[in-house]
């Protein structure tokens, strides 16, 4: 099977490709042009015969699947002692987007991505898109076992700390809402401005406690803009005289 994949890399056209996916994941493709499509973004999207828009979304969406799969299973088997909501923030911890990001740039996947140049910066999310496409690749290609095998082997044990996971803060809107429960306080996280259109939107959020303005946080989500107002608001009410904003 090996020197098939290595034999078929070297008269495949698309060999170059073939040659970075061995150095990177230590396998050649069976399939080459999964994995072009795992790196092929919307923003540059390709039309089929049918019409139809060749890109990674399909392929990503699959990845998500697989990939939250090994992860939950490699947790359970690690931690056999933690309960469920441990393994479920581990795992979120893990696979978000911001994670995905990093493992996708210390692969060296952002090389191969192809995309509109143009509308690059728009896009935040595309490694970590990249990243998911690429297990999906990976698992329509060699099957569920290999690709369990390569994320945690070629992955998590080479490229994630677990140990330095599972102590470092994560969820800051959890977090501050336990934290305003307990102390009896009302809070509320409102989009107070969104910044330019279509792909460049960005979404101002800005934390109120009590009625009183706190923290707050700008990104492509809502769901991320809340996560930086809360980290914001929660290093105000850790350090009252250091005044944090997280708008650039």
């Amino acid at each position: 099977m090996i020197l098939k994949g290595f034999l078929k890399a070297q008269f495949s056209r698309d060999k170059d490709l073939s040659r970075k996916v061995k150095n990177i994941l230590g396998f050649y493709p069976e399939n080459i042009f999964l994995y072009k499509l795992a790196f092929l973004h919307k923003s540059a999207a390709q039309s089929a015969q049918n019409g139809a828009k060749l890109n990674n979304e399909r392929l990503e969406y699959l990845g998500d699947a697989v990939l939250s799969s090994v992860i939950a299973d490699y947790l359970f088997k690690k931690y056999p002692l933690n309960d469920e909501g441990f393994l479920t923030e581990m795992r979120s911890k893990i696979v978000s987007r911001a994670n995905l990001n990093k493992l996708s740039q210390k692969l060296g996947l952002s090389s191969l991505i192809q995309r509109d140049k143009e509308s690059n910066n728009y896009y935040r999310s595309i490694e970590g898109d990249a990243f998911e496409a690429l297990v999906g690749a990976i698992y329509l290609d060699k099957g569920f076992r290999f690709t369990h095998k390569v994320i945690i082997k070629r992955i998590i044990n080479i490229h994630l700390d677990i140990d330095e996971m599972e102590h470092k803060e994560w969820n800051f809107k959890s977090k501050l809402i336990d934290w305003a429960q307990k102390e009896k306080k009302h809070i509320s996280f409102d989009v107070i401005e969104v910044v330019g259109s279509g792909y460049n939107k960005q979404y101002v959020v800005q934390v109120f406690i009590d009625k009183v303005e706190y923290g707050k946080g700008r990104d492509y989500s809502i769901k991320a803009a809340e996560q930086m107002a809360a980290e914001n608001s929660w290093k105000t009410i850790q350090n009252p005289e250091q005044e944090v904003t997280g708008i650039a």
